[in-house]
This record gives structure tokens, sequence and C-alpha cells, in this order.
């Protein structure tokens, strides 16, 4: 049986091209509205924590830059959610994962690297950079934005493996 050639392994980096850019984007806009509408609209009907992404970026955007603006949030938001996680993941967290511990599968891998966006959101950039206490100090925000997190990851995955393919 000779394995099918347009199926890659995730452990291969995608070529830099307009098909694997066109998935970046599609699959960190999905991810995108999946972790807003979620977080800003889901989560608070169902009584928990409302996610605030984009204060938290205008914060972190104010420390960094010194500009404290609501735009600069805005799209600091943006531009993590529809370029840099996406990317983060074709390039970087998939092909890691898929060596490290290839018997997690898409799902597994998605997973997990939404647990480590979620550490670099509510560690790294909340606290360390912005000055918040770690996690905003395990409030409600914090697992909401844990799931929050971790559906990203799962529908940018998703989106990703399903464009491949095609």
């Amino acid at each position: 049986m000779t394995a099918d050639p347009s199926r890659r392994s995730a452990a291969a980096l995608p070529p830099p091209n307009l098909s694997t850019l066109t998935t970046v984007l599609v699959a960190g806009a999905l991810a995108t509205v999946a972790f807003d509408l979620f977080g800003q609209a889901l989560s608070p009907l169902a009584g928990f924590a409302n996610l605030a992404p984009v204060p938290l970026a205008r914060q972190s955007v104010n420390v960094l830059f010194g500009v404290d603006s609501n735009a600069m949030g805005h799209l600091m938001h943006y531009v993590a959610g529809l370029v840099a996680y996406p990317v983060g993941w074709i390039f970087v967290a998939r092909p890691i994962l898929a060596r490290l511990a290839p018997s997690l599968g898409w799902f597994g891998a998605s997973a997990v690297y939404g647990v480590g966006l979620w550490i670099f959101a509510l560690y790294v950039m909340a606290h360390l950079v912005a000055g918040n206490p770690a996690f905003l100090g395990f409030t409600g925000i914090t697992w909401v934005a844990l799931v929050g997190h971790v559906l990203f990851a799962v529908v940018a995955a998703f989106v990703t493996r399903r464009r491949e393919r095609a």
C-alpha cells in the first residue's frame, strides 16, 4: 500500500506559499470568532465570566510601547488571533508535538497548545508584561480564558487540518 503523497506529516513544515498564508488567516479568523463568541457571549450568558482580551492587549501595548490606545488593543488582539497564534500552531507547536508526543493526535496536541496560549496570555502578558496578578488571580475569568484558549487552538488546528487535506 502506498502512502498518499498529498498527506504530509504533521511534523513537517508547510511550504511558505499563498496556500499556507490563506490557511493561517482562515484558521486564525475562525478560531478568533470562536474565542470571542465563547468568551464574550456564551460564557456570560451561562453565568460565567466575560473575557476582555482587548483591555489586556491595550494594557500590554501601553506597558511595552507607552501608547494607551483602545485601537491598538484591538489591533494587538486581532493580529495575535489572526496571525501569531495560528503561525505558532502550524510552524512551532504542531511539528514539535508531532515529534515529541505523536500519540496525542491533532486534537490532543491542539489542546496542549491551547493551554500554552493560556499560560502565555495570563502569565506572560497579563502578569510579567502588564503587571497584573499571575493568571489574573485565579478568578472566574482565568478558567473561562483557559477554555477559550483551548477552544481557539482546537478550532485553528481543525481548520488547518481540513485545509491541508483538501
